[in-house]
């Protein structure tokens, strides 16, 4: 800033300042807002908020965000409200994200606007939503793909929310499934470092909160979890978080034969395995268990026949959706309807539909 002079520095608009910090104090693998490959439709810069800001307010306001709220995490029936939700991982997934961004002298407003939009696709029921959505459109159906489609077409009226080129990238490419965290191939792999990091911070946090929401609703005890695992990660919730964002740290490295400057992601081999250990364990104890996968087949049935009651009865859908994107294929459109419901508009349609007044 003292290098600008203060005449200089005087007459910089808000964004302008914050895009001068960020040149002064990001190291060189950091994405600049003021370097952005821009937007699909080009628009006069704000004089308030550089790119990023502008898209993490663009999506915390849009009603998909709002409704994650009301989208299930993985307990679908829980007996308490303390169980997490879509929202409340996603707020997660930004809060690691953040401290990561941070050590590493990374952007943190886009790590934050990936992070606060990755989840957007998903439908109602979690995973299990996903599944026969993926089983009934043709073309098939995943809750990332469906993450950029909501804020590339179906946010704003049918509009987008028309966000910068590294930010729909990094939702785009958030999701790992159950393959590496960081593909030693690079394929797949976010083109910025803050899409990269996003991919630690959600794969973090869902190890950490869906293991103390298995705890808390009975589902498992702290004594069942693998031996490694509590060595590596300690005896809480907080202690786990800090023990897999300390293992991401101290292995990520400078790319040495990188001609552009780049960052290698990795993570600690004792908290990397304990990692690998800690997710079969849920995989098989938490995911697969019958108080889970009971409820996940109750939500397959439902949204299975909701969608096909909508794809038989287009006028009933027509009326429903009010002409909801008309120039997309019918079964599209049908498709869009149920994954923006949330878990509570979805079981009441079911009941208007399906379930015999008394």
């Amino acid at each position: 800033m003292e290098a600008l002079g203060k005449e200089q520095w005087g007459v910089m608009n808000t964004r302008e300042k914050q895009e001068q910090l960020e040149r002064d104090n990001l190291s060189p693998y950091a994405s600049l807002s003021s370097k952005s490959q821009g937007r699909m439709q080009a628009e006069a810069e704000c004089p308030l908020r550089t790119a990023y800001q502008r898209d993490r307010d663009r999506i915390v306001y849009c009603r998909a965000f709002r409704i994650l709220k009301h989208k299930t995490q993985v307990f679908l029936a829980p007996t308490g409200d303390h169980c997490r939700t879509r929202l409340t991982h996603t707020l997660e997934v930004s809060a690691i994200g953040r401290t990561l961004a941070r050590a590493l002298d990374l952007n943190e407003d886009l790590v934050e606007v990936i992070a606060l939009g990755h989840d957007l696709g998903h439908t109602p029921f979690g995973h299990a939503g996903e599944t026969i959505l993926n089983e009934l459109v043709p073309g098939g159906f995943s809750h990332y793909r469906q993450s950029l489609r909501v804020v590339d077409v179906l946010e704003n009226h049918g509009n987008g929310l028309n966000l910068t080129y590294e930010v729909r990238d990094g939702i785009a490419k958030h999701s790992k499934g159950y393959g590496e965290v960081i593909p030693a191939d690079g394929h797949g792999l976010p083109e910025t470092a803050e899409g990269c990091l996003v991919r630690y911070a959600d794969i973090i946090a869902y190890l950490s909160h869906d293991l103390d929401d298995a705890i808390q609703v009975g589902l498992i005890q702290e004594s069942d979890i693998p031996d490694d695992c509590r060595q590596v990660f300690g005896a809480d919730h907080s202690k786990r978080i800090m023990a897999m964002i300390e293992g991401v740290l101290s292995a990520t490295r400078p790319d040495l034969e990188s001609v552009a400057p780049r960052l290698v992601f990795a993570v600690a081999p004792r908290v990397g395995d304990a990692m690998q250990q800690l997710r079969q364990f849920l995989f098989h104890r938490v995911y697969r268990s019958p108080q889970v996968h009971n409820e996940y087949l109750k939500a397959r049935k439902m949204l299975r026949d909701i969608f096909h009651y909508c794809r038989d009865n287009r006028d009933f859908f027509e009326a429903e959706t009010a002409g909801l994107l008309p120039g997309s294929a019918f079964e599209r459109r049908i498709c869009d309807f149920i994954a923006s419901m949330s878990d509570r508009q979805a079981q009441n349609l079911y009941h208007r539909l399906f379930v015999p007044e008394t």
